[in-house]
């Protein structure tokens, strides 16, 4: 059992913020991650600024390359750099140290050879760090390891699936709630998931409002 406090522990097992997760293409696929200065303000945040550290334990570059960089008439010579880290974070709570490690990589093509060497190391570095605080928790990233998200909270919703909300909550009868559910179902079906359930789950507790209770037994 790790020795956090009652509210460290309690910012340690809340559900990642969706607001804060990202996502890329590499290689045809999508990518969902945290950005680094997310990870050491939320580290900052959880454990304290002068609570935790991070040392880099190893760098070593793994490919180096000349190769082509632009497109169409913007081609040019240049190079592709490649570098494995690992970080070691250590983490002080009530007296206990808690030492995590991770392993990353980072890849950095440029005209120049040596922004391309920094832009490699720095990513290296990064990615490595990220996965050894992923560790301690969702906050950090966890939760999108997890394929049904469970532990990722749900986006706010936008300012359409809130007008839809705010227009079924004034329906004061049950029939006039089926009325406006028949008639918008088709605006509904175009909201991204997201915004479907939070319009769904409000509708549902406008219904159980609106179901005298012996209804409802």
């Amino acid at each position: 059992m790790m020795p956090f406090n009652d509210q460290q522990t309690h910012q340690l097992s809340a559900k990642l913020d969706p607001k804060n997760v990202k996502s890329r293409e590499q290689s045809g696929r999508a990518f969902s991650y945290v950005e680094s200065w997310y990870s050491i303000n939320t580290a900052n945040d959880i454990f304290g600024y002068d609570a935790w550290d991070r040392e880099t334990v190893e760098m070593r570059l793994v490919s180096e390359r000349e190769r082509t960089i632009g497109r169409g008439n913007n081609e040019k010579p240049g190079w592709g750099v490649s570098y494995i880290a690992k970080v070691r974070v250590t983490v002080r709570a009530d007296g206990d140290v808690i030492v995590k490690e991770g392993t990353g990589s980072g890849h950095g093509i440029d005209a120049d050879l040596g922004q391309a060497h920094e832009a490699a190391v720095k990513e290296a570095e990064s990615d490595a760090m990220k996965r050894a605080l992923m560790q301690f928790g969702n906050p950090f990233g966890l939760a999108l390891y997890d394929k049904t998200r469970s532990m990722v909270g749900e986006p706010d919703p936008s300012d359409e699936a809130r007008t839809l909300i705010g227009d079924l909550e004034k329906s004061t009868d049950r029939g006039s709630l089926d009325a406006w559910g028949s008639e918008k179902s088709g605006a509904i079906k175009k909201l991204c998931e997201s915004d479907q359930n939070h319009v769904r789950s409000a509708y549902s507790a406008h219904l159980r409002k609106l179901t005298p209770k012996k209804e409802a037994s």
